[in-house]
């Protein structure tokens, strides 16, 4: 049911002139999905308080709660159509009213750590884009029909959220950043394997979804006692987010796999002095994939000791910097961060190698990430100790990886076995940090298991090659001669 309506929505927003991209249409289902999530939550809360003889204060007030002004019903629980607004009232009243009472909340609550703060800060980041009222009752209409109450509702919709955050890697408009693949995190997580009470961070979590997968982790770890429970809820999960869609869909994706108030900040990571991190601003774990191939101003370089434009180069330094001694990491960068020899890169790898214990790197096949060409590697890393041997695992497959044909669970099986002892084998092999030169420190990945295979190709496919060649370039200056 969930997977269809959330079609039929796509379908609406589709001939939304508001609505643009794949990107608006997550955007605009997000906000309205979560302030029916909200009214789930808020009747679960008055359930829970009336069984035990108290009494619910709802966070919402009357006139902006779901069942008064999206949805209200009648006494046979059917949509009341003289009281539900449509077209030009409906847009009037989002545009001016709701959404300026829902902003205020950010300023009102306790603290950062609240519902009530991401109730604000998610609506002061959010407009409806929705232009016409009739397309945006019909969406509320379907939304109102979702239901978020039991724990198996909840677990499908976080699937198909995830599903949609997944196709925007398809939509342009760098919609891939927001996703990493889920086969990928998942195996991240299971290596680094976090504890109940470890303080995990994402300095750059776009949709959270290393966040998500380590709470799930946890959460099935163990028979969770209560005390356990409210540590997950509370005191575990920390993330930054530069983007303003990004940090939404953290948000959202959080709350919807479980953790109902995300530490969650919307910042910029980077424009943190590395030396204003003090013993209490550190974690345990850090897992991320920081955008990389971006360039920083000269002023946000400023916050780093070893300058450089280069984003993942300064999120490496800033993620060194913020764990404790004895904490570990699971970190995507570009392959080319192992060989690249200029100064900074140099220095970091120097730095890294020398402050932590560079223990694994996984390298990944071109096409893990779809929409990316980019070559990646994932460095595993526990700070406190230098790194003495560095065991690296290459992921060799026998297919191409793309949008049909993505990475799965079953790929990287072979790399979790092996990594628990670091064995070797024709993908895996160890390297002492003492034979590799010492003044570049480079890493590159040189398989030395693997024997390359010569496969002479024989005259008759060279010479159909170079036909089809030929036949190539005679219609490229066909079309140019037509253009004349």
């Amino acid at each position: 049911m969930f997977e269809q309506t959330f079609k039929n929505i796509d379908d609406i927003l589709h001939k939304d002139a508001g609505c643009g991209s794949e990107l608006d249409y997550v955007e605009q289902t997000s906000w309205i999905l979560f302030l029916k999530y909200l009214d789930d939550l808020e009747k679960d809360r008055a359930t829970a308080a009336e069984l035990t003889g108290k009494t619910y204060t709802p966070i919402i007030e009357k006139a902006y709660q779901w069942t008064d002004w999206a949805c209200p019903k009648g006494k046979d629980g059917k949509l009341d159509h003289h009281k539900a607004m449509s077209g030009d009232d409906l847009t009037d009243f989002v545009n001016n009213k709701l959404f300026t009472y829902l902003k205020k909340f950010k300023t009102n609550a306790e603290s950062a750590n609240t519902l009530e703060y991401k109730i604000g800060e998610i609506f002061s980041e959010l407009k409806n884009r929705l232009q016409s009222g009739y397309n945006l009752r019909e969406v509320i209409n379907l939304i109102d029909q979702l239901r978020f109450r039991t724990h198996a509702e909840k677990h499908e919709m976080s699937h198909l959220y995830e599903d949609k955050i997944k196709n925007m890697g398809n939509a342009g408009r760098n919609g891939g950043e927001y996703y990493t693949p889920r086969p990928l995190i998942t195996t991240i997580v299971k290596v680094v394997a976090p504890k109940i009470g470890d303080r995990i961070y994402d300095g750059a979590c776009g949709s959270a979804g290393f966040l998500c997968e380590a709470f799930n982790y946890l959460k099935t770890s163990k028979s969770l006692s209560t005390k356990e429970t409210e540590i997950l809820q509370k005191q575990t999960f920390y993330g930054k987010e530069k983007k303003s869609l990004a940090y939404i869909l953290g948000v959202m994706n959080m709350i919807l796999h479980g953790v109902e108030a995300p530490n969650i900040i919307h910042t910029n990571t980077l424009a943190e002095n590395l030396a204003d991190i003090q013993q209490k601003d550190r974690y345990d774990i850090v897992l991320a994939n920081p955008p990389f191939g971006g360039k920083e101003r000269a002023e946000v370089q400023q916050n780093f000791p070893i300058k450089t434009g280069e984003t993942a180069s300064l999120f490496l330094q800033h993620f060194i910097k913020i764990l404790k001694a004895g904490g570990k990491a699971g970190v995507v960068i570009k392959n080319t961060f192992l060989s690249n020899i200029d100064n900074a890169t140099i220095a970091i790898r120097k730095t890294l190698l020398e402050n932590c214990n560079l223990h694994t790197v996984l390298d990944l096949p071109s096409g893990t990430f779809t929409g990316a060409g980019v070559k990646t590697v994932v460095l595993f890393f526990e700070k406190g100790k230098a790194t003495q041997k560095v065991w690296f695992y290459q992921l060799n497959l026998d297919r191409n990886l793309g949008k049909t044909n993505p990475l799965n669970e079953n790929d990287l099986a072979d790399f979790v076995s092996l990594q628990k002892t670091f064995g070797d084998s024709e993908n895996s092999w160890t390297v002492n940090v003492k034979d590799i030169d010492q003044d570049t420190f480079d890493l590159s990945v040189k398989n030395p298991n693997k024997k390359e295979e010569v496969t002479l190709r024989s005259p008759q496919a060279i010479l159909e090659e170079m036909k089809a060649l030929d036949e190539e370039s005679a219609e490229i200056l066909n079309s140019i001669l037509e253009l004349i």
